[in-house]
């Protein structure tokens, strides 16, 4: 059985379900083909879990600091089936939610494995789409004028260490833990590595990070990474850097597994009762059959134009499979840029610069734009601006005072080419720092935007102050 579509989606996570809807809100006839459920790795196995596993660990962490608040609890525990029970009926809410927005857009949904074909008897070019439907029906024929591939990426991990799921955990497997273990080794102190460690920490969970790089969160400006390994090792954390992780030393017990890792020319041994392997994430790009198309694959993604087009101009790629910034937004972001060019229409390119990118841990990281490093490389003269929370009356309102806002900007033009923060909520702060980004604003723009008192947002005000040293509560 064969269908037309002027689109066909391959995957059904963020950016493809966006891309659909887009598409549909254009007037293409759109159908997307998941393996899985709708929502992909960020629904079930990725940002939502994951962050409301943060929340309720942050809340947990918080009660026990009742009595700084002048509320006495005389006993506080945790219910971590209940914890797991809120995430899922989470995931669940909006799992309904987004397949709702297929039905209202009339976006046909195929349950199935998709894989591009060759030239055939169903069109002269690569491009029509066999399902391999997970009922075990007979193969659907899809047949696209354009395609988008969006099948997200998994959790990569060490040569040679195997992930068992029981031992040794990947994200996906650590986000079904029926109980939290005593004590866990997180190898890799990037993005994913640090939420969980946060995470753990606030749980009561012994944590050890085993990061390659000289700091934590490398991709991060520099007095961000100091602040933010500080913070941690102040919640009992032991951080290790420059930790060259020996996948050949782990030994497994009944209760526990070690393994060694190269410290400073030394090997050391480290014990836990699980490793958590965070060091990233590998595109899903096996056996979809691009081998029957030109599409130029490298280091393990598939390469696209700024238009996210292969080359096979009527097929396009998105999100996690073409690397770049493995984000959910990115990825949304992209699925409209590639709909918005398939329908005619002229979108801007994304520009990484203006991606806003987020670390949901306590301290939560957020920040747009170059670095201090990034901008002195690219030869421009700085002028940097810093305030702490610890001045800002709603920081100590809210019992949080650590952390700090740090705009990066250009001496000659004066425009703000990078912001850096890290402290409470700053998550939802960085957004008014992404806006000054594409407007090219300057620090006395968004100086001279009057920020309410007593809110965290003033501190973006001084900061901006703080550029050319005129902070007010400094």
């Amino acid at each position: 059985m064969s269908q037309e579509y002027d689109l066909v989606i391959l995957g059904g996570g963020t950016g493809g379900y966006v891309a659909a809807i887009r598409a549909s809100q254009l007037g293409l006839k759109t159908a997307i083909v998941e393996k899985s459920k709708l929502g992909g790795t960020c629904l079930h196995k990725g940002c939502i879990p994951s962050k409301a596993l943060l929340r309720s660990a942050e809340v947990y962490a918080t009660a026990k600091r009742g009595s700084e608040f002048g509320v006495n609890i005389n006993s506080v525990s945790l219910d971590f089936t209940k914890v797991q029970e809120r995430k899922n009926s989470i995931i669940n809410q909006l799992h309904k939610g987004i397949q709702y927005l297929m039905k209202q857009g009339k976006i046909d949904v195929y349950h199935g494995f998709g894989r591009i074909l060759g030239p055939s008897i169903f069109s002269p070019m690569p491009g029509t789409i066999s399902v391999e439907m997970e009922n075990g029906e007979e193969n659907e024929m899809l047949i696209p004028k354009n395609v988008i591939i969006a099948t997200g990426s998994q959790p990569r991990t060490l040569p040679n260490l195997m992930i068992d799921g029981k031992y040794v955990l990947s994200s996906d497997d650590a986000l079904e833990l029926e109980e939290l273990p005593k004590s866990v080794i997180i190898v890799g102190g990037g993005v994913i590595g640090i939420e969980w460690a946060s995470m753990l920490s606030d749980f009561g969970v012994e944590v050890t990070v085993l990061e390659y790089s000289d700091r934590l969160v490398p991709t991060e400006d520099h007095d961000i990474s100091k602040e933010l390994q500080r913070l941690l090792k102040k919640k009992g954390l032991k951080i290790v850097t420059k930790a060259k992780v020996l996948p050949e030393t782990i030994e497994k017990t009944d209760r526990h597994v070690t393994i060694s890792a190269e410290v400073k020319g030394i090997e050391q041994a480290y014990t836990a009762e699980k490793i958590l392997v965070a060091v990233g994430r590998s595109a899903n790009i096996e056996n979809i059959g691009l081998q029957n198309t030109q599409i130029i694959v490298e280091n393990g993604c598939i390469q696209v134009n700024p238009y996210c087009q292969t080359k096979e101009s009527h097929i396009y790629a998105i999100g996690d499979c073409i690397g770049g910034l493995q984000l959910a937004h990115v990825a949304s972001h992209e699925g409209i840029i590639a709909v918005e060019h398939i329908a005619g229409n002229t979108p801007d390119p994304l520009d990484d610069t203006l991606v806003p990118a987020c670390i949901y841990s306590q301290p939560e990281i957020a920040s747009v734009g170059y670095t201090e490093v990034q901008a002195t490389e690219k030869g421009y003269e700085l002028k940097i601006g810093k305030f702490p929370f610890r001045a800002i009356g709603k920081a100590l309102v809210f019992g949080q005072v650590d952390g700090f806002v740090k705009i990066v900007a250009d001496k000659e033009t004066d425009d703000i080419l990078g912001v850096h923060m890290i402290g409470p909520h700053v998550t939802d702060l960085i957004s008014e720092a992404g806006l000054a980004r594409v407007l090219n604003a300057t620090p006395w723009e968004i100086a001279n935007t009057i920020h309410p008192h007593p809110t965290l947002s003033e501190v973006m005000a001084e900061a901006a102050l703080a550029v050319d040293g005129k902070a007010i509560h400094a």
